[in-house]
């Protein structure tokens, strides 16, 4: 078990190398691929109406004048352990890790990241609570009851929660919830101030992203149990006479979790690197909206800060879900 557990860390380090280079060159390579030269790179850490000499000194801090590999090492030693910006008469720390400074206010994209995280993971944590308790149960309800009132009733509210885009179901929560029934609040509080107004907040957007996932969970779920209850082993488990609901989760429900804990990985992953449209639709400060402002300014520094941070977040979540198998499946263990 301690071997799998080193192997599959040493992987996922070596794939967070991998992201950091793939995402260094769409970001410094690609453009001057595309004829762009390390002139106009540096001239948008600048602003309007550079000098000759402006520009020319922050190609040299920033090393776009440097060989490739060179500026790959400087970037990834600014990541682990932080980068110095010679200004001219003063000289500026940026503590690991550093992601540079936004073109458009100037300021820190990392704390910038961290100020917002705190909002991203408050709204992917609750919404992923209600989701799971929801579509698996519906799932297994579903298909121990197949062809029943119920099964065809939560089939068709998952294929409409699936169908229905998060910018619909959100905007009519919003008005229905918020506007003319002032039952829900729009202004997020953090949960260190008023816990009880967090979760006022919040529940919209919980319900919201819920509804949504929850359907695909709920579809999961019927179809791997109804495929594991037909099973030789439950008809052996049912054959020593133990109990219905224990044969139903500890041997149906737990292998059928398999595929389920693989979408849960990368679903809370993706979530956590920023529920964009989520996020936009309720307002939230968090780190989806951090990089739909960053896009629409063209501001460089913050879309690569939140690229990586969103791939650090899958990257770690496929690692707990391959530690999560070996729990799940001792045949993981075994092999």
């Amino acid at each position: 078990m301690i071997s799998y557990i080193i192997r599959r860390t040493i992987a996922a380090l070596v794939l967070l190398l991998v992201v950091t280079a793939v995402t260094f060159g769409i970001f410094f390579i690609l453009p001057k691929l595309a004829g762009q030269t390390a002139d106009q790179l540096a001239q948008q850490y600048i602003g309007k109406n550079p000098t000759p000499e402006d520009i020319a000194a922050v190609k040299a801090n920033l090393g776009l004048d440097q060989p490739v590999y060179v500026q790959y090492w400087d970037f990834v030693k600014g990541i682990v352990s932080g980068a110095t910006y010679d200004l001219g008469p003063t000289t500026v720390r940026c503590d690991a890790p550093c992601f540079g400074y936004s073109f458009k206010d100037h300021i820190e994209v990392w704390p910038q990241l961290t100020e917002r995280l705190p909002v991203t993971l408050s709204l992917a944590v609750g919404a992923a609570v209600l989701w799971l308790i929801g579509g698996i149960a519906a799932g297994v309800v579903s298909a121990l009851k197949p062809g029943s009132f119920f099964d065809r009733s939560a089939m068709g509210v998952a294929l409409a929660g699936v169908s229905l885009p998060m910018f619909f179901t959100g905007q009519l929560a919003l008005l229905l919830f918020s506007y003319k029934l002032e039952i829900f609040g729009r202004t997020y509080v953090p949960f260190t101030e008023n816990p009880s107004q967090w979760a006022n907040t919040l529940f919209l957007p919980w319900c919201s992203l819920a509804l949504l996932y929850s359907a695909i969970y709920a579809r999961l779920t019927r179809s791997g149990m109804l495929e594991t209850m037909s099973e030789d082993f439950i008809r052996t488990a049912r054959a020593k006479g133990l109990r219905e609901r224990k044969v139903v989760v500890r041997h149906g429900l737990r292998a059928a979790l398999t595929p389920l804990v693989t979408v849960f990985g990368m679903d809370i992953g993706l979530l956590l690197g920023g529920a964009v449209i989520t996020e936009t639709v309720f307002s939230l400060h968090g780190i989806g909206e951090y990089a739909v402002q960053a896009i629409t300014a063209n501001d460089l520094p913050p879309i690569l800060g939140v690229t990586l941070l969103a791939a650090f977040f899958v990257v770690f979540m496929n690692l707990v879900v391959d530690l999560l198998y070996a729990t799940i499946d001792p045949r993981v263990r075994l092999s």
